[in-house]
């Protein structure tokens, strides 16, 4: 014999008066408690695996030429899970991505020179926005030279009273000028 199901009365009446267990909860994603120990490791013995972007970084305008450290710079270093040699990520802004992948030899064979014979073996472009210039590196780009002395310009004048060719006079002037700032 069926038994009738209950009204919707009767069935809140029925849930009210029994007690039901808490639903358990799933167990939390494994990655985020790793992580904090994670990197806690990885501070500690980062460079028992091989140096990494750390050693680049300082070095990225001198391996790369100014003009293309200017636009890029070293992201992360990705090591194969079976060893062998890694991959070199580069952030790019822009259209430097053609520039940064036509001397991309060059560039992995410096990057090897630094971090040791067949350390990296391929560079993965990323076109996006380039972190601002430390200090040190804008200490390095051409500042705007202030004035000469009076006595080092009238020397400078009086040495170019001679030639007639004005365009030759001011190319003289300025030379002259480099030469003595750098002196």
């Amino acid at each position: 014999m069926r038994r009738p199901l209950p009204t919707a009365a009767q069935a809140q009446e029925i849930l009210a008066r029994k007690r039901t267990r808490p639903v358990r909860r799933p167990p939390p994603v494994a990655g985020k408690a790793l992580t904090a120990y994670i990197r806690s490791l990885e501070t500690r013995f980062g460079e028992a695996v091989g140096p990494g972007v750390r050693v680049l970084a300082p070095r990225w305008r001198e391996i790369v030429g100014e003009v293309l450290g200017r636009r890029t710079e070293p992201v992360k270093l990705v090591r194969p899970r079976r060893g062998g040699a890694a991959s070199l990520e580069v952030r790019v802004d822009g259209a430097g991505a053609a520039l940064i992948q036509h001397q991309a030899p060059d560039i992995l064979a410096r990057v090897n020179l630094i971090l040791g014979e067949g350390a990296v073996d391929k560079l993965r472009i990323v076109q996006g926005p380039i972190k601002p210039a430390t200090p040190a590196q804008t200490a390095l780009r051409k500042r705007n030279p202030g004035p000469l002395d009076a006595v080092i310009e009238a020397d400078l004048a009086k040495g170019l009273e001679k030639p007639g060719n004005a365009k030759l006079k001011a190319a003289l002037l300025r030379l002259g000028r480099e030469v003595a700032r750098r002196q």
